[in-house]
């Protein structure tokens, strides 16, 4: 959880690194998607808490970005649109 700070920037910052963690697992073909799902899940019940006047912008910017990205590196292999199976 994010510690919340006297300037807002830190926490836009930690988001950010936090948003930055997740594109790297989803491009790691090891690392399950249902887990991407709930680190996105985690980082969008954080954003609400720390900025719930802003969720619209993470939702535009951010979610769409895991989307694009899992669309691009992650495709569904053998019907598996988990990524579970090795």
């Amino acid at each position: 959880m994010i510690p919340m700070r006297s300037d807002p920037r830190d926490g836009m910052r930690e988001l950010q690194r936090k948003a930055d963690r997740i594109c790297c697992l989803i491009l790691n073909p090891e690392y399950p998607l249902i887990n991407i799902d709930l680190e996105r899940q985690a980082l969008r019940e954080e954003c609400a808490r720390l900025f719930p006047e802003s969720l619209w912008l993470y939702d535009l910017i951010y979610e769409s970005r895991f989307d694009r990205f899992i669309e691009q590196w992650r495709a569904e292999v053998d019907g598996d649109p988990w990524g579970l199976r090795p």
